[in-house]
């Protein structure tokens, strides 16, 4: 209970600039879950980008197409058109796998963007709203030394607010962008293995 109060005097003596870097924190919250969220339904995992590969580089097309068909999320959605042939894949598969992952990374990173400007923008807020109360304090008579003090105290508050929500959303962006990085390197794998496997198939049936 006295740690909660000191947390709410701290809050208040940073001055109005907590309510906003406050709201931020709430944003970046909500960013992170509503992002975790969207790639537990669209990231179809490691696991099966390895899976899918090795089935295909060993010739077993059957499990390849299987292995697409469970799994949920973009990039086995996409493998799935293209290993059954579906009309909308067949004539130019490349073309297909190019596009459909292209709109699917674009989904993946939407929203990240503004995590970036948080962890620039909050630390920004509590130095400059702190260091406006102190050196307004100059036009006073008297007093001045005292409100100096409050401002700059202010400041650091509101700096170290700043600070921990920069940090967060920090580490959520990094998050997710390393995720978005995995997700490329296994597109990019399991497209060049269908393609492999595609020109061999010509080649046999020629």
């Amino acid at each position: 209970m006295e740690l909660l109060t000191t947390g709410i005097t701290f809050f208040q003596k940073g001055g109005i600039v907590m309510y906003v870097l406050l709201l931020c924190s709430l944003f970046v919250l909500s960013i992170g879950i509503e992002r975790a969220l969207y790639f537990r339904r669209m990231d179809s995992g490691r696991a099966f980008a390895r899976d899918f590969y090795l089935a295909l580089a060993n010739g077993k097309r059957q499990q390849a197409e299987k292995l697409a068909d469970d799994a949920r999320g973009a990039l086995a959605d996409i493998l799935f058109a293209v290993i059954t042939k579906k009309p909308e894949a067949s004539k130019n598969p490349a073309t297909y796998m190019e596009v459909q992952s292209g709109i699917a990374l674009a989904k993946l990173r939407k929203r990240l963007y503004y995590l970036s400007v948080i962890v620039t923008m909050a630390p920004l807020l509590g130095t400059i709203s702190g260091m406006i109360t102190s050196f307004s304090v100059f036009n006073l008579e008297s007093g001045q030394a005292t409100a100096i003090t409050g401002g700059v105290g202010e400041a650091l508050i509101a700096t170290a607010m700043g600070l921990c929500v920069a940090i967060v959303s920090l580490a959520v962006h990094a998050y997710f962008s390393q995720r978005i990085e995995n997700i490329v390197t296994d597109m990019e794998q399991c497209f060049s293995m269908v393609e492999t496997a595609d020109d061999e198939s010509k080649e046999e049936a020629a």
